[in-house]
Order: structure tokens, then C-alpha cells, then sequence
């Protein structure tokens, strides 16, 4: 419970953005009290034993570049609180039939070497924004109305980041292996890959492919969350776990109160606060398509057919170009896909952490509409046997989550929305509504901080960041 009746700041949420703006708050001196509903903190950078004892599983997130790639968490030192990165062999592999596949290696050249024919076409897409990566990096993570302090380069970047995924990799590539990789990393973004904008996620996460890597915490997402706490805690703030916040008249005295929620929770616990135009705009913000995971304790590593699925943290499995196309416009239009693209991540094969020896755990999940209930597994096991036969006789146990699961263990995973809400081009201008300074609201001391800010989702905790830099100002 809270040691005072009043405090600087309070945050509600103890997720990576919450945490963010908890700690450069506490930074700047401030006493902070974060609020969190569950029993542990992290809101879906948690890990549990999901499956059977000693097999750690990730409730949310398992990869992370954008955490080890954050402008701001790289100035925390989360090391010396315990965090410790493991790069896999490969970032991501990509395998396609006939035992094909496309790699994404740290080093760009490696990479073009396995894209063949499309080789240098690859280099000269990403080039650019690897090689100016530390500067562009802080403009890509803020909101898009600001003026950028690198016009050419933010310019360059944009011409091709507000393209559809599916234009730029057919204007670009000529064969399957690039054409397919570009496609599942846009894929991310959770839109049809015809929609303008899905492009910027795949330059960025291919970006970061290259720049800091894809890794994976040891021992689990709660490591994050645990090195944030431990951080925050050093800086002198205070967090409460097991304090729901059900309307924040409930809240201590605070001179700023910051929400790390979506809007539909922002409307539920402040929405008698806020004028009724406010109200309006926050109603009309739209949740994405959700997510159907899986997490599987397994007797063996995955049996993949290629050399370069063994050995990556992340497998994207989806096929074909043309198939994630089709399934991601399939979920972007409210159908259930037969054939989903599946992301896949293996994280024992490198944390010996993470499963009893000699075994092994894997976490997959597939789009699906939002609030969807429909059990994915059959679908979801069929793509993953279609490039790793015999992977069904490899599984002990298996948990299922679907979009109300999700919800129920993270109430910011709204319909199992894991970005924050959509995040086309509409949204990511006005997330949640259209303002140069969005973590605001009409309310004097009352801001938003969740992934339904700029820059979205993605543990990265700038949202949070932004959110405490514009209490900051106003303090001033």
C-alpha cells in the first residue's frame, strides 16, 4: 500500500511505459508511486510457469530489438539490475517449401548473400537507415508531428516507410525468399500488407535485425520488468502491486496522475473527469486485430527442416509472399484464416533458464479479429508441421490463450490487442487523438502513457518517456 498520502506523480500500470515514465520522473527528483493491479508488476512483459514446473514461458512479448534498441532504456544500465541480452545465432529465419528459406542475420552482407538474385536490392533498402540508425532511431519513436532535427534523413525514411508492405517488396525484390521475409516482418504491424504505412514496420524491425539484434532476456520478460522495478526502486520511487484503480478519486493526492491504459480503461476509470468532446474522440479510437498464443513445453527443439530456423530466436512461419499476404488481409477484414502466418519463437535452444535440462519450450502465436474465442491450435500446429515435421510428437504439454485470456491477464490487451489499438496510418497521427502532444489531456495534472500513445506498442517504454518529459515541462 502507499507509504503517503500524497505524491508528485502517480502512475496507474506497471507496464514498460508506466515503468518509463515512473523512472524519469523519479529522476528528475519527484516522488512517484506507481499502482499496479496484479500481483506481479510488468503487464505483458511477465513470465510464468504456463505449462509444467520449471518450462518459463512469456505471457506477452518474448523477442525483444525495440527493448534493447529504446533511446531511453539503453540510458537506464538495466544490466547492472540484472538484465542480461541473448543474441541468437540468427535474428529470424523464414522458411518457404522445398525446404527453402530466407535467414536475417545481424550483418546485412551475410543476409544478401542468402537473398541471391535480390541481394543487392536488399542492401541498398536498408543501408541507409542502418547506417543512420542512432539518429534516426529517436525520430521514429516519437510522435510524427514534430519537426525533425535530420530532415533528409526522416524524408528518405518516410518515402518508403508510407508505402504498403506488399508495393515496396514486389517494386523491390524480384524472387520469394526477400519478398516473403519483408512480408512477415511487416506483418508485425498487424494490417493487410496492401495498407499504406505496413512497410514502416518491416524496414524498422529489419533495421534493427541489423543494428542491435533480435534478443531475448535471460530467463524470461519478467526480467525486464524485475530490472525496471529494481531501477525505479534505487531512484527512491514506490509501487504497489495488488491496487486495481476502479476511478482515480480513489488515487492519493498527486500533482500529475499518469494512465497507463488504453482508452476504453481510460473512459472506465476517468471518464467522468474529461469534457465530453474528449470523451467523444477517445470512444472513436479503434483496437486492432488480437492475438491466439500458444505455449508449448516440448521434449526436443523444434525439428525444423532448415539450418537456419534451428538456429534463430525468431521463425516466422507463414510461407509464401503471396500466403501472408493473404492471411493478414484475411484477419484485417474479420475472417479467421486457415492457413495463419505464425510467429514462433524458440528461446531454450539459447536460455538453458528457460526448461529442465534437455527440454525445451516455445512460444507461437497467430492474428485472429479482435475478441476472437476461436481455438487456433489445429490451424497454427498444421503451418508449424508443414516446415518442421514431427513437431507434434515433440509436445508435452501445451497452454492455450485466446483473445479473452489475454485480456483477463492484462487488461491493456483489450479484444488480445497486443499493440495498444490499430496502428495504421489514422492512428498513428492520432494516437489516440490528433495533437502534438497526445499525452495530454483536457484535464490540468491528468496524462496518458500507454502504447495507445506514440510511438505504440512494443516494449520499449518511450510512450511512457514522452508522457513524463511533457509533465516535466509543465512543471516547469
Amino acid at each position: 500500500m502507499p507509504q503517503k498520502a500524497s505524491y508528485d506523480a502517480v502512475i496507474v500500470g506497471s507496464g514498460p511505459n508506466g515503468m518509463a515514465a515512473a523512472i524519469r520522473l523519479a529522476q528528475a527528483g519527484l516522488s512517484v508511486l506507481v499502482l499496479e493491479a496484479n500481483e506481479t508488476f510488468g503487464g505483458a512483459a511477465r513470465s510464468a510457469e504456463f505449462t509444467l514446473p520449471g518450462f518459463i514461458h512469456d505471457l506477452g512479448s518474448a523477442i525483444h530489438p525495440l527493448s534493447i534498441g529504446s533511446p531511453f532504456f539503453r540510458r537506464l544500465s538495466l544490466e547492472k539490475h540484472g538484465l542480461h541480452w541473448v543474441h541468437p545465432e540468427f535474428p529470424l529465419a523464414h522458411p518457404l517449401d522445398r525446404a527453402r528459406e530466407a535467414a536475417l542475420k545481424r550483418s546485412v552482407t551475410e543476409t544478401a548473400i542468402g537473398l541471391g538474385v535480390d541481394g543487392d536490392s536488399y542492401v541498398r533498402l536498408m543501408s541507409p537507415f542502418i547506417t543512420g540508425w542512432e539518429t534516426l532511431a529517436p525520430e521514429v519513436l516519437k510522435p510524427i508531428l514534430h519537426w525533425p532535427r535530420h530532415p533528409l534523413q526522416w524524408a528518405r525514411f518516410g518515402s518508403r516507410a508510407l508505402r504498403s508492405a506488399a508495393s515496396l517488396a514486389r517494386g523491390s525484390f524480384k524472387d520469394e525468399p526477400a519478398r516473403a521475409l519483408f512480408a512477415g516482418l511487416s506483418a508485425h504491424s498487424f494490417l493487410a500488407l496492401d495498407v499504406p504505412g505496413s512497410a514502416a514496420f518491416g524496414l524498422v524491425l529489419g533495421t534493427l535485425a541489423h543494428t542491435v539484434g533480435w534478443p531475448l532476456p535471460r530467463g524470461g520478460a519478467q526480467q525486464i520488468a524485475n530490472a525496471l522495478v529494481a531501477h525505479l526502486r534505487a531512484s527512491g520511487g514506490e509501487l504497489a502491486p495488488h491496487s486495481p484503480v476502479r476511478n482515480i478519486d480513489e488515487l492519493p493526492l498527486a500533482r500529475a496522475v499518469l494512465l497507463d491504459l488504453t482508452p476504453k480503461q481510460v473512459l472506465r476509470v476517468a471518464g467522468h473527469k474529461l469534457p465530453a468532446s474528449y470523451r467523444r474522440r477517445l470512444e472513436r479510437y479503434r483496437y486492432g486485430p488480437g492475438v491466439f498464443k500458444l505455449d508449448y513445453a516440448l521434449t526436443e527443439a523444434i525439428p525444423w527442416q532448415t539450418a537456419a530456423c534451428r538456429g534463430a530466436g525468431t521463425v516466422h512461419v507463414g510461407g509464401t509472399f503471396s500466403e501472408v499476404c493473404a492471411s493478414e488481409n484475411e484477419v484485417a477484414s474479420g475472417r479467421l484464416p486457415q492457413n495463419p502466418f505464425v510467429l514462433v519463437a524458440q528461446p531454450s535452444i539459447f536460455d538453458s533458464t528457460r526448461a529442465p535440462l534437455g527440454k525445451h519450450t516455445a512460444w507461437a502465436y497467430c492474428h485472429v479479429p479482435n475478441g476472437s474465442a476461436f481455438d487456433m491450435t489445429e490451424r497454427v500446429e498444421n503451418q508449424i508441421e508443414r516446415f518442421a515435421p514431427g513437431f507434434r510428437d515433440c509436445v508435452l504439454a501445451r497452454h492455450k490463450s485466446d483473445c479473452h485470456e489475454l485480456e483477463r491477464k492484462n487488461a491493456n490487451l483489450i479484444g488480445g490487442d497486443i499493440n495498444g489499438g490499430a496502428a495504421d496510418l489514422r492512428q498513428m497521427v492520432a494516437r489516440p487523438v490528433f495533437s502534438p502532444k497526445p499525452y495530454r489531456t483536457p484535464v490540468p495534472g491528468l496524462y496518458l502513457c500507454s502504447a495507445s500513445t506514440p510511438p505504440g506498442g512494443g516494449v520499449h517504454g518511450m510512450c511512457g518517456f514522452h508522457a513524463a518529459e511533457c509533465v516535466l515541462k509543465d512543471f516547469r
